[in-house]
């Protein structure tokens, strides 16, 4: 069973969607996508955790509002969605754009997450190879006609309160993607446990996702017959074998990576 609703918050009207019952769990989607690309591994989510999957602005079941797509706007966004549902410290979960959201929710609201699981996540424009780029810099409302081959756009149109917005959306994300951004320094700062997740053939390299955790000071030495040598804070990393940036979201293994690290303590 699932519940699902609409929370008036922070000026933008946020669909979210409540799935089974625990300790609160908020699960952030990719860019383009929405709270139903998880819908392959809701269940193994939810089996023990209140999981509260939100549409992002102008994504999904969330119309857009007059404001550029901002991963720090949105993290706002979210902040709002915790004090509406009187959450105490969730833990969060967020993939890619959701990523990234959820990393500026930990910068910037620390006091609101428990647990913060980054998924396939990049804290720096240059390590996404330059390929990659320039094809983020052809996302612009002039591709809506190629796209509505996709299942990015059939899954948009079917719940989307205005299916016309999907070329002022494309025009948004590719805005978005051409700033550049280096989020080292606030990542170094973290202090909630972290867990960083990527695949092996993830959009940035595995050495990138390396990095990230070793800003955490994890993999910096040996972890010890007791753990004493593991990053301090309870930090971890999780490259997980035979996924991309494009099928990640819906793993098993990456539920299997997630539920194990938020259920350590």
């Amino acid at each position: 069973m699932s519940e699902n609703n609409y929370a008036n918050v922070n000026g933008i009207n946020l669909y979210y969607e409540i799935h089974g019952s625990g300790r609160p769990l908020v699960l952030l989607h990719g860019g383009l996508g929405s709270g139903e690309m998880f819908a392959p591994i809701i269940p193994q989510l939810a089996a023990k955790h209140r999981v509260i999957a939100v549409d992002l602005q102008g994504h999904g079941r969330t119309a857009d509002i007059d404001r550029p797509i901002d991963v720090r706007l949105m993290a706002d966004d979210i902040a709002a969605l915790i004090d509406h549902l009187g959450l105490e410290k969730p833990d969060v979960v967020g993939y890619s754009l959701g990523g990234g959201v959820a990393l500026q929710l930990a910068f910037k609201y620390p006091e609101k997450v428990r647990r913060l699981v980054a998924v396939s996540a990049n804290v720096r424009r240059d390590a996404i190879p330059p390929e990659m780029l320039a094809q983020q810099l052809q996302v612009n409302a002039a591709a809506a006609e190629f796209m509505k081959s996709t299942p990015m756009y059939e899954s948009y149109v079917r719940v989307a309160p205005r299916p016309q917005d999907f070329p002022k959306l494309l025009d948004k994300m590719g805005q978005s993607m051409a700033k550049d951004f280096d989020f080292s320094e606030d990542v170094r700062g973290l202090k909630m446990p972290t867990l960083i997740v990527a695949g092996d053939a993830d959009m940035a390299p595995p050495s990138h996702y390396v990095e990230v955790f070793k800003l955490l000071d994890g993999g910096l030495r040996d972890g010890g017959w007791m753990g004493e040598g593991r990053a301090k804070g309870g930090h971890a990393l999780a490259i997980l074998p035979g996924v991309t940036h494009y099928n990640i979201f819906m793993s098993p293994l990456f539920a299997a990576a997630t539920l194990a690290f938020l259920d350590e303590a």
